[in-house]
Formats: structure tokens, C-alpha cells, sequence
């Protein structure tokens, strides 16, 4: 891979056992889940990301076919004001806030022509290509406590291991434990 300008940051919710949706796409388990009693405290002198923070320092964002269908429904536009890459071969896409690319190497094209910093990737399949490709360098996982037992991975099988380092975790009052890691360069 040759080098670029920007950083490839993930942030995203997972289940206990590492499902990012049901298997028919939904996230209710993550975005109203019940109301839960947490007894221990959540101090931390190195806390992981928070998505306020995090978002804020984004200029644009590459996320797959399902994930833009999902952010549809969410009724008002998220990513105001960033550049929002669709990563997807379909050509039916007629929205002017996006643009889409069909491979990796477009989505690298589009990003350096854009002087894209901080890039945020979402969407399972989307982070798994990344993370094969080398082009994540951050990872914030937000792990719920719920085991759903099936659903959508974020991880899928790579062709070799990516080690991280922890650089800040916590503990939110919804009980997720968010932690964030730098990924660590070959």
C-alpha cells in the first residue's frame, strides 16, 4: 500500500460476542437497550474516545451499501459538513451529499483528492476490507452487555493477525466498556 495523508478510524458497538447488528440488520439491542443496574464504578485516568469527541475531529466518512441504507432511515442527515464516501459496485445511488467508489483503491483515490485527515469507517464488511487492506490505524469498540448468539461480525477472517495497543478504556453509565486502540504498523 502505498502512503497516504489521512488516518482510518473505526468506532462502533459491539455485542459481548462481537456482532454488530441482527442478523435482519437490526440495532435495537445497542441504541434502546433496557434499562440496566451497573454497581461498579467507571473511573479511569485514560478513557477511550467518546463519540463527541471523536466525531467532531472527522472530515469524511467511508461506509458500505447497508450502512448508508441504514443511516437513511435515521430521518436527519448525520454527516453535515464531511465528505461521505459510499464503498459499494451498485450505480443506483442519485444522493448529492455522497459520492461512491467500488473498490478500496477508488475509496484511496477519492480520499487523497479530497485531503481527507481523519476518516471514519463504518460498517462491518467496510472495516473488515480496511483492516485487510491496512488502512485502519484506530479502533474504538463500544462492547454492550448482550450476547445475541447470531448476527453481522465486525470481524471476519484476515490473513494475518492485527495487533493493538490500548490507549484509553472505560466504562459508560450504560454499561458499555469502550476501549480504543491504536493499531500497529507492520
Amino acid at each position: 500500500m502505498t502512503s497516504r495523508n489521512w488516518r482510518g478510524r473505526v468506532f462502533i458497538g459491539t455485542s459481548a460476542d462481537g456482532k454488530i447488528a441482527r442478523e435482519d440488520g437490526t440495532l435495537e439491542w445497542l441504541t434502546d437497550p433496557p434499562a440496566r443496574h451497573h454497581d461498579v464504578a467507571t473511573t479511569t485516568d485514560r478513557p477511550a474516545l467518546v463519540w463527541e469527541t471523536f466525531f467532531e475531529t472527522v472530515d469524511a466518512i467511508v461506509m458500505g451499501r447497508a450502512t448508508y441504507d441504514s443511516v437513511l432511515g435515521f430521518g436527519e442527515w448525520p454527516f453535515e459538513g464531511r465528505h461521505v464516501l459510499v464503498l459499494t459496485t451498485r450505480s443506483d445511488i442519485e444522493d448529492p451529499r455522497v459520492r461512491t467508489a467500488s473498490s478500496i483503491d477508488d475509496v484511496t483515490r477519492v480520499l487523497d483528492e479530497l485531503g481527507a485527515r481523519e476518516v471514519y469507517i463504518d460498517g462491518g464488511r467496510t472495516i473488515q476490507s480496511f483492516l485487510r487492506a491496512g488502512l485502519v490505524d484506530e479502533l474504538t469498540l463500544s462492547v454492550a452487555p448482550v450476547i445475541l448468539g447470531s448476527g453481522r461480525s465486525l470481524f471476519g477472517e484476515l490473513d494475518a493477525d492485527v495487533l493493538l495497543t490500548v490507549r484509553g478504556s472505560h466504562a459508560t453509565d450504560d454499561g458499555l466498556v469502550r476501549t480504543t486502540y491504536n493499531v500497529v504498523a507492520d
